[in-house]
């Protein structure tokens, strides 16, 4: 079987698929809708050892910390397999990062990881600690992709075409700092950004420049002010030239969450996009993080330059 040539992909016709389930519990149905729209694509997916566990006490966890991380780390470093499906987000990600060998996942064949919302957490560890990109992309056990045509569609491309070269921009986008900026795109949910930043055994960041994207859902305009002005205090944003902002669906009036997003962060003298829909919200698409871009807040869009040196 012909292996991804970038961990980035794409996959070719019968890639081996691993699904895994870092976060919260998945949804039966929703897991074999996920794995026929898979083979529908001409890939052969198999579950995780633990994908379908419960927790023993938290409703909100897909099993034990350490089964669920050890699923992970499986589906990384086995051979065999040539992608890596995250099924959904919740919460619990960030349980895991203290029950991975950093040494094993960095000693792995490097190939694409696909997820987003809490696995923003895995996201930053992978950049960071493994040293390797992975695509942030609407989670595939969830109706939020398979009930999207549009969400649906971006994930196949991100899976089976090649990406170098694609500019993402979105009907409604709005320039809040115009220019352009270029670097390593990084970031994510953020929320989750906010409860790693106190994580001391890695470093916050590698040496940049970087991109930000940020996004969010379900969460009122204060606790986002409360997040960007986490990172804004911790130096995470130290390096970045550009922030592109996606979705912010259930998260309040939209109009009061832009004013907090430009009250905080136009200080920054960097280039800043409002709403170009990555994360939560419809036709969500499918973007690699950890790779270099290059952004027009001005229009506003998003290219993909190319990859970056990984390991």
């Amino acid at each position: 079987m012909p292996r991804p040539d970038h961990p980035l992909g794409p996959l070719d016709e019968g890639a081996h698929v691993r699904l895994v389930a870092p976060a919260g519990p998945v949804v039966p149905e929703l897991v074999d809708r996920a794995v026929a729209l898979l083979r529908s694509w001409g890939l052969d997916p198999v579950e995780g050892k633990h994908l379908r566990d419960a927790h023993p006490r938290a409703s909100y966890l897909a099993g034990d910390d350490v089964d669920r991380a050890a699923d992970l780390a499986d589906a990384w470093c086995d051979p065999a397999v040539d992608a890596v499906f995250c099924v959904r987000g919740g919460y619990g990600s960030v349980r895991l990062l203290d029950h991975l060998d950093a040494e094993a996942l960095r000693s792995a064949r490097p190939k694409p990881l696909y997820g987003s919302s809490d696995v923003t957490a895995i996201h930053e560890y992978w950049h960071e600690v493994v040293g390797v990109p992975t695509w942030f992309t609407p989670m595939i056990g969830t109706l939020a992709l398979l009930d999207d045509a549009q969400a649906t569609e971006s994930l196949r491309q991100a899976v089976r075409e090649p990406w170098q070269g694609r500019t993402y921009t979105r009907a409604g986008a709005q320039t809040i700092v115009a220019g352009t900026a270029s670097g390593t795109l990084v970031g994510g949910n953020l929320a989750v950004l906010a409860m790693t930043v106190g994580a001391r055994s890695r470093p916050l960041r590698r040496p940049g420049p970087y991109v930000a994207l940020l996004e969010d859902v379900n969460e009122e305009p204060y606790r986002i002010d409360g997040f960007l002005t986490s990172l804004l205090r911790s130096g995470w944003f130290d390096g970045v030239t550009g922030v592109v902002l996606g979705s912010w669906l259930d998260c309040g009036d939209p109009d009061e969450v832009r004013a907090v997003c430009t009250e905080l962060l136009a200080p920054l003298g960097v280039p800043v996009a409002w709403e170009l829909g990555f994360g939560h919200g419809p036709g969500a698409p499918s973007i690699p993080l950890g790779t270099a871009v290059s952004l027009d807040a001005s229009i506003p869009a998003l290219r993909l330059d190319g990859p970056t040196t990984i390991h």
